[in-house]
């Protein structure tokens, strides 16, 4: 599995023979060693041409690019080398039948619940007192078999997730203020911490989808509209409390992040260079951890659990197997 190379120096991206090299205002080289890249991250100002955007699909390299808030813009994808009709028609088709999404759907929404659920019994169990919660989320979650459509599936999950982050101030040993989830403008550092970190986990999902023959526009719980990989959203509702969430606990608890790492703007509170640096580095140290995998005996990484989310689903949608999500067990 290649690398994941991260850019915040502004600059111009340039091919020069069988190599993509950074040049920075400041006059300094890089050379961002194509062959062993995997993807590519853009924090800074940088321009490029056509004959980069070449090289990196030639060489697979899938390419996220965000704004100077990060916030993400975009990506990049090489040409598709895994296209199926054979598999876009089988996603569709499931998508049309209104049982098989709401089926798909639910297991989606029933595994974020129970992997939230999990996150609230670790901390609990450690003296932190969050039964009251706990026993929310159950009650919440309980409506899911009698949820009718998807968008009543998406007003439970809503709720859980909302009774969820009534639980962060106590897990959260930082002095934060944290009463209610805010996107555009994060209002504080919880909240530009989820909106950074959980789009890093849907790209990530995005770079593991164009590994497998899904169409990444097709889902099933989120509605597919235009100009969204619309299943990023799905599978990543799955690894959010795992990956994004479990994290944002750990590297506030360590003081890893502090508001020394955030700058006040008028539209809201932004992480500085520095601080984006901290967290992707924590960040890849996540995705490199590896558990032993139940079913497959032997260690995978937390990455290569999102790809195997995807070809269970891809069991589910070829009628192999019905589509389980994945569950976290400590």
């Amino acid at each position: 599995m290649g690398e994941t190379f991260y850019i915040f120096k502004s600059g111009e991206l340039k091919r020069k023979d069988d190599n993509i090299i950074l040049k920075s205002l400041e006059g300094e080289t890089k050379n961002l060693k194509v062959e062993m890249m995997d993807e590519l991250y853009l924090f800074g100002e940088v321009s490029l041409n056509t004959k980069v955007l070449n090289y990196l699909s030639q060489n697979n390299v899938t390419m996220h690019i965000f704004n100077y808030y990060g916030f993400y813009s975009g990506t990049y994808c090489p040409r598709d080398r895994n296209v199926s009709g054979f598999m876009l028609i089988n996603q569709v088709k499931a998508y049309d039948n209104p049982n098989k999404r709401i089926d798909i759907a639910r297991e989606i929404v029933n595994t974020a619940y129970f992997n939230i659920y999990r996150n609230l019994r670790y901390y609990n169990s450690r003296g932190i007192e969050l039964s009251e919660q706990m026993a929310s989320i159950q009650r919440i979650a309980r409506n899911l078999e009698f949820a009718e459509n998807v968008q009543e599936l998406m007003g439970i999950e809503g709720s859980i997730r909302r009774t969820y982050y009534t639980a962060w101030n106590d897990i959260v040993r930082q002095e934060i203020n944290f009463q209610k989830r805010t996107r555009r403008p994060p209002d504080n550092m919880i909240n530009t911490l989820i909106s950074f970190i959980n789009s890093l986990v849907y790209t990530t999902t995005l770079s593991e989808i164009y590994k497998t023959q899904l169409n990444p526009t097709i889902s099933y719980l989120h509605e597919p509209g235009t100009k969204r990989f619309s299943l990023c959203l799905d599978i990543a509702e799955v690894f959010k409390p795992l990956i994004a969430d479990r994290m944002i606990f750990s590297i506030l608890n360590k003081n890893i992040i502090t508001e020394k790492d955030f700058e006040k703007e008028s539209e809201g509170l932004y992480l500085k260079e520095e601080g984006k640096k901290k967290i992707l580095r924590e960040y890849d140290a996540r995705l490199s951890k590896t558990i032993m995998h139940r079913d497959l005996g032997r260690e995978v990484s937390y990455r290569y659990l999102i790809r195997l989310e995807c070809y269970k689903l891809i069991k589910d949608l070829i009628g192999e197997q019905d589509y389980q999500g994945f569950k976290i067990w400590w």
